[in-house]
């Protein structure tokens, strides 16, 4: 099964004052896509400065658009796309 990793580092210098308010976007569009089945897992980085997402079933395309239309992609550093094949 095909799998999509992203990994988002945000631009913690720069966080705007209404973070707290975009967080609980972001935490509502993700737990959007984990009820809808193809957002397998999110990881919090432990510097807290991102997350590491795990998209299945999905192609790469669309994983870009989906994470486009995250709240903090307004205030990301970088994002990183990689395809991932499953060993079984």
């Amino acid at each position: 099964m095909k799998r999509i990793q992203v990994i988002l580092t945000l631009d913690m210098e720069n966080l705007p004052s209404n973070f707290s308010e975009i967080l609980k976007e972001e935490q509502a569009i993700v737990a959007a896509w984990k009820s809808e089945g193809f957002l397998e897992h999110l990881f919090l980085r432990d510097t807290k400065n991102g997350a590491i997402l795990i998209f299945k079933d999905k192609e790469e395309t669309e994983v870009k658009t989906l994470m486009e239309n995250l709240p903090f992609m307004k205030i990301k550093k970088s994002v990183e796309y990689f395809n991932l094949i499953q060993q079984f």
